[in-house]
């Protein structure tokens, strides 16, 4: 049972209990003070804009990796790989995207499909729409209701439920991984675990690429301990991403 399933059953908020798992709460806390300690560099306090463009293009860079892309942005030409241009396509829209995550989800998954897979998919008519196979509808409104407002779990917590939720789900049957990390990407924004964009734990997931995918299949077999090994993997990726979004603000001065 996943964890969004095992929310639909009970009353209060689903994710709480998420919190109750031996480590989780603590892990939680450690990712969001590392990521807030980056908000609080100087270059960051002055905007933060340069740290979040250049994390912006290094987590498409390593979304697209994770799928099999090859990362390297051509220094002369256009982007000839399929998954890099989807997931750069992505990236550009994401805070135009914001205000639709906020309000209405599914519409902003949409979009991101519809970017990510342009290049990926034969029939057009595929962009933008979620699998007709039973139950895919169903979780995707329990996601949505969750990024609406049905959960106070911190913002690490939700994002990562987010992330492997839509891993697991693979709702649209083309560039789902790039559109579960934009979407991760999205709440880790809407939630304020990273109001600014600056970190990019996406390289971390991409460097350490066999954990990653061991934590999201153990996520997806909804088992306490698999859910703990994914909300683990998660928190540790943010404190990579912190540490990455470090290094990226201090050669900007």
């Amino acid at each position: 049972m996943s964890a969004n399933e095992n929310g639909s059953h009970g009353a209060g908020d689903p994710l709480q209990p998420l919190l109750a798992l031996e480590g989780v709460a603590e892990a939680a806390k450690a990712a969001q003070d590392a990521v807030f300690a980056v908000h609080w560099m100087g270059a960051n306090l002055r905007g933060g804009s340069a740290t979040a463009a250049e994390a912006s293009v290094r987590a498409a860079r390593a979304s697209a990796g994770i799928d099999g892309a090859d990362p390297e942005i051509p220094a002369e030409g256009a982007v000839s790989d399929p998954v890099l241009a989807g997931a750069l396509r992505v990236a550009e829209a994401t805070e135009s995207m914001l205000p639709t995550w906020r309000r209405a989800p599914l519409q902003a998954l949409a979009k991101i499909h519809v970017l990510a897979a342009a290049d990926l998919v034969a029939d057009p008519d595929q962009l933008g729409r979620p699998r007709s196979e039973p139950g895919v509808a169903h979780r995707l409104e329990l996601l949505a209701q969750l990024t609406t407002g049905k959960t106070a779990v911190p913002g690490p917590i939700l994002t990562a439920v987010v992330h492997g939720e839509l891993l697991t789900l693979r709702a649209f049957g083309s560039a789902d991984g790039v559109l579960a990390r934009a979407a991760a990407r999205l709440t880790m924004i809407a939630t304020g675990l990273d109001p600014k964009a600056l970190t990019v734990p996406e390289v971390a997931c991409f460097r350490r690429d066999r954990k990653y995918r061991a934590a999201a299949e153990a996520f997806a077999t909804g088992e306490p301990d698999g859910v703990r090994e994914w909300l683990l993997f998660c928190c540790e990726s943010f404190e990579a991403g912190a540490r990455e979004a470090k290094s990226i603000s201090d050669a900007a001065g």
